[in-house]
């Protein structure tokens, strides 16, 4: 790079003392390469110590090397010649941009920070936030039209060229994609084994050995004995028959489901309200409320529906995280 920079500088020195007195070409090349080199070094100053450059300094990298590619087209004797003396200068340009931008990628894979976006991101953010405080309280409505017109271009600057933000926004996607193939997975190979329930085939007589024990033995025809007393006014209650179910047949348990309460108890958290914000610990109560809710368990799109139509509040991505969650605690020998 420095060696295109002086050759580009000597060419132009050639060039101009051609035409013409070596004084004359030689302040050109200190006016055009020279305060090129100078601008060049206070950039890659700058770009050393990680702060961002003025745009002056940009502006006249190109800027007076242009002016001396003006000056060398001007004292060129013919036409071909013109095209090559306007050409020589522009390789100080390259090569004082081509060093800063060199220093800058350097400073950037050290440091991790990137000083030339950090302040036109903060000069964008600034303009947008003026821009929007304008376009809602201004008390012009031309005013705020442009503003709100000059935000939404501004909107469309954010982030751009930001190292850091660009990672960041990585890492949460690898995340959710990791989370959406295991919750994928899980539906695809997640086999449900529910174990076959013995019907209860016990029947009058099975009942009444239960119930017998439990009951004084019943009085002998014409004697006052096995009366049980206790009824109304002091008066004998007699327990004639053993307890049955319905046509002599047996009494069937009635299992009762566990409710959002019960749930949200056993997990320690307040029971999940319809249509207020939720904690990751109230979802995956929820989405195990849900998915128990009928037999065969629901699978993940059925119970993330279902939690959907309930009027539950959460996120797609939190609703996958809480599933994950769910299934690893499922899967858990405790």
């Amino acid at each position: 790079m420095l060696a295109t920079g002086a050759a580009g500088g000597y060419g132009t020195y050639s060039n101009i003392k051609g035409a013409y007195n070596s004084g004359t070409a030689l302040g050109a090349v200190a006016a055009g390469e020279g305060a090129t080199a100078v601008l060049a070094l206070v950039l890659l100053g700058l770009t050393m110590l990680g702060q961002s450059s003025p745009a002056v300094v940009r502006a006249g990298l190109w800027a007076l090397p242009a002016a001396a590619s003006a000056m060398s087209a001007v004292a060129a004797p013919d036409g071909p010649r013109t095209v090559i003396y306007a050409i020589t200068p522009l390789g100080m340009s390259v090569s004082a941009e081509g060093m800063a931008f060199l220093a800058r990628r350097i400073v950037v894979h050290v440091d991790g920070r990137d000083a030339e976006s950090e302040a036109r991101a903060a000069a964008v953010v600034q303009a947008l936030a003026y821009h929007r405080a304008r376009a809602a309280n201004h008390p012009d409505k031309k005013i705020r039209k442009r503003s709100d017109r000059a935000s939404w271009r501004l909107a469309r600057k954010v982030g751009t060229a930001d190292v850091t933000l660009g990672a960041r926004l990585l890492d949460v996607q690898r995340e959710r994609i990791t989370t959406g193939a295991d919750v994928a997975l899980g539906d695809m190979f997640a086999i449900t084994v529910t174990p076959p329930t013995a019907p209860v085939t016990a029947g009058r007589d099975a009942v009444t050995a239960a119930v017998t024990p439990a009951l004084p033995p019943a009085p002998e025809p014409g004697s006052g004995e096995g009366a049980v007393t206790g009824g109304r006014d002091g008066e004998d209650t007699q327990v004639n028959e053993p307890l049955t179910g319905l046509d002599g047949e047996g009494v069937t348990p009635v299992v009762t489901p566990v409710t959002l309460d019960q749930l949200a108890a056993i997990a320690g958290v307040s029971t999940p309200l319809i249509g207020e914000p939720l904690t990751d610990e109230q979802i995956v109560v929820v989405l195990r409320y849900l998915r128990y809710s009928d037999d065969p368990p629901l699978s993940y799109r059925q119970t993330a529906a279902a939690f959907r139509e309930s009027g539950f509040t959460g996120g797609e991505a939190r609703i996958r995280g809480a599933w994950a969650t769910l299934m690893a605690q499922e899967e858990s020998p405790r």
